[in-house]
């Protein structure tokens, strides 16, 4: 922020000490040192509240993908049932081995659809307990 070093602290203290006076000067610079504290604290707080802000949006964007990922996979399975399902009026005239062609649809939909699921366990967040602390030190 800024830098200041010990000869600017002494030629600001002796300034204040000739316009002050010695009676003012402690009082003036316990003022300045309280409204320099507040500033910082409010700012300081000011990027803890973005930081969290943007650490949420971070996670809405992920929750998004994975669940248009899972809306995809879902649909893909949903194309596979419902084609297999329009299959049976057919099936009492198949033969067995378009009863294995079937069956193997059918697993593939299936291991698909678990595929997807085990997808988006795996790439979803974990509750971090780093919110878990914010929240129980942030008192209000």
């Amino acid at each position: 922020m800024l830098d200041i070093g010990f000869l600017e602290l002494m030629l600001i203290g002796i300034v204040g000490l000739l316009v002050l006076g010695p009676e003012r000067l402690p009082k003036a610079a316990r003022t300045t040192g309280l409204w320099i504290g507040k500033i910082k604290r409010t700012v300081s707080g000011m990027q803890r509240e973005i930081s969290a802000q943007l650490e949420a949006e971070e996670l809405r964007q992920k929750l998004n993908e994975q669940q248009k990922k899972l809306d995809d996979s879902l649909k893909k399975a949903k194309q596979d049932v419902e084609s297999i399902a329009d299959a049976p009026s057919s099936r009492s005239s198949q033969t067995p081995a378009q009863d294995d062609a079937t069956e193997q649809r059918v697993a593939s939909a299936s291991a698909r659809l678990d595929d997807a699921l085990q997808t988006v366990r795996d790439d979803a967040p974990a509750p971090s307990d780093k919110a878990d602390h914010q929240k129980d030190s942030n008192p209000q």
